[in-house]
């Protein structure tokens, strides 16, 4: 089986989990947590090399306060406990998106543990937290024009490797495969540049229910799949100094 070297997934349908279970809706985002981990090793376990995960939009912060301190105290254990799992899943791990709207000791608590996990290189794992594909392009293009202004860019010199050395995401390979669970079927501001020859598989489990066979049954549908473009990109290396 071709198992894709980037999948990159919307982890979708905690709050509906939770509720066919008459629980709260932070229940389903601490057990859809705990399945995150189990999906990094089975990731890494079936082959693939980077994985990204959408788990906090820019958009998330119109949810109820309640959902929103819960979700940011989710992210306080979670970032400490993933400490332990990269290094026995040898995983180097990156967060990606607007880091400075989280409360301090979060962002201390992401450069921790990108610290302690640079050096890992088994898998590579990505969270986007507090991120939109478009508020990425337009930080993108704010950090290209305050270098041309600082006379390190000219404007004739951006090229579509110029502008993705800009993005979140720069020395990634762009996804081979985006996964949405929870049945709907859109992208919800993901990202936007780097989605724009992936395959897309959608399916109606919600995400604690995603598991290793779920994994493995995209990958299966993935290599039915007549891949036209990518393979060069999606053997790409990721370069150290980008972690």
């Amino acid at each position: 089986m071709n198992v894709p070297n980037h999948v990159a997934i919307i982890l979708d349908g905690n709050g509906r989990w939770a509720k066919k279970k008459r629980m709260p809706r932070n229940y389903g985002h601490m057990v859809g947590c705990d399945n995150l981990e189990k999906i990094c090793y089975n990731a890494r376990d079936l082959g693939i090399k980077y994985l990204t995960v959408y788990a906090f939009s820019t958009e998330n912060w119109k949810r109820s306060k309640e959902e929103v301190d819960g979700l940011m105290n989710l992210f306080r254990r979670y970032l400490k406990r993933c400490i332990k799992s990269s290094r026995e899943n040898e995983m180097c791990v990156r967060v990606i998106g607007e880091k400075t709207a989280f409360d301090e000791d979060i962002q201390d608590s992401i450069k921790t543990l990108e610290d302690y996990s640079k050096n890992y290189d088994k898998l590579y794992f990505q969270i986007a937290l507090n991120y939109g594909g478009r508020d990425e392009i337009l930080r993108a293009v704010s950090k290209f024009s305050a270098d041309v202004k600082a006379g390190l860019k000219s404007p004739d010199e951006i090229t579509s490797d110029v502008f993705e050395s800009y993005l979140d995401t720069a020395g990634i390979p762009d996804p081979d495969l985006m996964i949405r669970t929870s049945g709907e079927q859109r992208i919800s501001n993901f990202l936007l540049w780097q989605l724009a020859y992936t395959e897309f598989y959608f399916t109606d489990v919600l995400w604690p229910d995603f598991d290793r066979e779920e994994l493995a049954k995209a990958i299966r549908q993935y290599n039915n799949r007549d891949r036209r473009y990518g393979a060069v990109k999606g053997d790409a290396k990721c370069s150290k100094q980008d972690y």
